[in-house]
This record gives structure tokens, sequence and C-alpha cells, in this order.
């Protein structure tokens, strides 16, 4: 599946999400929803170095794969699977964090070896 229909797929079941973006292993954007095309490169970039820094922050340097970060008025979650591709999704309101990790997952499986 191209990354553009597993994310439209993600937005459909989670209408929640205002926002979402995959990265492929290369760490570029594969595919956007909701994201402008000028600002995809902030989002990825910055959603760069917080897994970075996350990952510098535990004692043993460690992968870091999966964040929630509560906004003001929304919420971010990101997702890295095995194969290094990376899903971001920004969410309005209060979301439950359990659904909302496993519809980025699902998404990011739905993949397959594609990114």
């Amino acid at each position: 599946m191209e990354a553009a229909r597993a994310l439209a797929d993600l937005v459909e079941i989670s209408p929640q999400i205002e926002a979402a973006a995959i990265l492929g292993e290369d760490a570029r954007i594969a595919g956007l929803v909701g994201v402008p095309d000028a600002r995809a490169d902030v989002l990825a970039r910055s959603l760069r170095e917080l897994l970075e820094g996350a990952g510098a922050f535990r004692g043993d340097n460690g992968r870091v794969t999966q964040i929630h970060a509560e906004l003001g008025d929304g919420q971010v979650f990101a997702v890295t699977d095995a194969g290094e591709r990376t899903i971001v999704a920004v969410t309005a309101g209060r979301t439950a964090p359990g659904l909302l990790f496993y519809d980025l997952k699902r998404c990011l499986s739905a993949l397959g070896d594609e990114t």
C-alpha cells in the first residue's frame, strides 16, 4: 500500500487526527495529510530531533519507538517501526493514547516494504 492511501485510511478510522505524516527509512517524508507542503521539512526535522533527543535522554541512548506529547489543545503521537519508518499524528482535544498508538502501528504495518 502506498503512504498516501495508508494515511487516508488512518484519518478515516481516526477522525480526531488533524494532520499526519510518514517518514521513510531515509527520514524523508513519504506521505502527508493535513500538513502544508511548506511545513513538511520542518515537521520531519522536528520529529527526528525529538526522537533522537528522547533516545539520548535515556541512560543507554536507546532507540525510542513511540512518543506521546500533550499540547494545550491537542496531542502529538509518533511511532517508529522496526524498519525505521516513522509515523506522526497531531490530534485535536483528548484522545485515547492506546487506541491511537494501535491505529498508527497498523498504518505502518499496512505499508509493507514500500517506503
